[in-house]
């Protein structure tokens, strides 16, 4: 007989997870909401072509694909064969997958907004919770499956919209507890600039790869990849020395203008770092250059939060604009930009901060003793009337030792135990103890709404 296991990196939630995550996504969606963001879903899987090929080469490997129905009919078996050469190969084949996985919610975003372009009101400010998957190595932090929480503005090329973005951030972070977050802002335009300078557009990506693991493996390591990947000593000269810009952010704009801004992709870039930092109001900006997120899509700003410095745990979130993201469908022209929150990654920082209220453990507030069969069929009836009213209570499923009962209700964390024997039925009062501290007090029936919701 099989050992029930699960696959590895994704995980079963209790209820007292369930909670915590719901304190999460409950506390992001009610900021979306305020800032007049409407809800979408999009299903689990995508055509394969949809997907592949718009998160760069290190993404592209990381998606989960899709196995045909009907591979190992024996009809099917040579093309079967063909397919799974090609994928060897790194290539696609619709003979083997034609689905996949989604990575992300951005890329299904992009796709249902070309398909549904000409009903849709612009701007269109949406946002989206929903699990995608990844084919990564799971780590601290980093799973298979995973929940996003995205917001996105499209039909707006107006600097505005990141302006906001980075004060959700902010207003979320700071009604999470995480006042020490750090919210990092960029520009691909700039980066763009930068390859430019290293001999031509053609090396952006080679460029953002390598500067995108840079926390990861360090500056030599990055270096010895840029060689690799063919640019020169003195091409990786260049990029050493915009990886080293320090000082605050006006220190680094001033920098970053005399190595980049006689070059007007880079000026322009310049430019719209400068007006968000400058609008952002109370929001902790913090300007990075060596901030790349190695997404294809991306073409301005580009922005990534991080957990404490105390919490080794790195990106939270992150996102950025893409001008022309529906035109990968044959619907050009639409501009857009988006964030996307870390649920995973949030909740195991605020589970190491214990960051999370006490009032998210609770479920059951009161729960009904089982003091015999009439005595029971009675607290039902009044349990009902509790329920009616909002009131979260259960009643204990059979009769039995008091200290079992009360074992129960503490394994649960519930709040109240409810004692209602046929002296009280008859006196119309029932005996309420709190479990935490061990009082206990006489409460008459028709109280018991008015003190549970004290």
């Amino acid at each position: 007989m099989a050992k029930p296991s699960i696959p590895q990196g994704t995980r079963d939630f209790t209820a007292d997870t369930v909670r915590k995550r719901n304190y999460i996504l409950t506390t992001i969606k009610n900021i979306f909401e305020i800032y007049g963001f409407e809800p979408l879903e999009t299903p689990a899987m995508e055509n394969l072509d949809t997907l592949m090929g718009k998160y760069g080469e290190e993404g592209d490997k990381l998606i989960f694909k899709i196995l045909n129905n009907g591979i190992s009919d024996p009809k099917n078996i040579e093309k079967s064969k063909e397919g799974f050469t090609k994928i060897l190969e790194g290539k696609s084949s619709s003979d083997l997958t034609e689905r996949a996985l989604k990575y992300d919610l951005t890329i299904p975003f992009a796709r249902h907004v070309a398909m549904n372009h000409g009903r849709l009101t612009f701007p269109y400010r949406r946002y989206q919770v929903q699990p995608v998957w990844r084919a990564d190595r799971p780590q601290k932090g980093r799973y298979r499956e995973f929940t996003q929480c995205d917001a996105d503005v499209v039909g707006s090329t107006a600097l505005i919209n990141e302006v906001e973005l980075c004060n959700i951030y902010n207003e979320v972070f700071n009604k999470l507890g995480l006042w020490d977050y750090e919210l990092k802002i960029n520009s691909r335009k700039i980066l763009t600039a930068l390859a430019t300078l290293c001999g031509g557009a053609s090396k952006l990506t080679d460029i953002t790869v390598a500067i995108d693991k840079l926390n990861k493996i360090g500056l030599e390591k990055v270096k010895e990849e840029l060689l690799q990947r063919g640019l020169s000593e003195k091409q990786i000269a260049i990029i050493e020395k915009y990886l080293l810009i320090t000082g605050n952010n006006e220190e680094k704009l001033e920098q970053i203008t005399a190595l980049i801004g006689h070059i007007e992709t880079g000026k322009k870039g310049i430019e719209e770092i400068a007006f968000v930092y400058k609008q952002a109001g109370n929001v902790h900006l913090q300007i990075d250059f060596t901030l790349a997120r190695g997404l294809n899509y991306y073409t301005g700003i580009i922005l990534e939060a991080t957990a404490p410095p105390e919490v080794k745990m790195g990106s939270i979130g992150g996102g950025g604009r893409y001008d022309d993201l529906t035109g990968l469908f044959d619907v050009p022209g639409i501009a857009g930009v988006g964030i996307s929150f870390g649920v995973d990654r949030i909740y195991d920082v605020l589970e190491e901060l214990q960051l999370f209220p006490a009032e998210v453990h609770t479920g059951t507030k009161a729960i009904f003793f089982n003091m015999g069969e009439t005595e029971s069929l009675f607290a039902f009836t009044i349990m009902q009337q509790l329920r009616s009213k909002g009131i979260s209570c259960e009643l204990y499923h059979e009769f039995t030792k008091i200290s079992k009962q009360f074992s129960y209700a503490e394994k649960k964390k519930i709040q109240y135990a409810v004692i209602i024997g046929s002296k009280e039925i008859e006196q119309k009062y029932c005996l309420v103890k709190h479990l935490s501290t061990g009082l206990q007090e006489v409460v008459i029936f028709d109280q018991l709404f008015s003190y549970f919701n004290k």
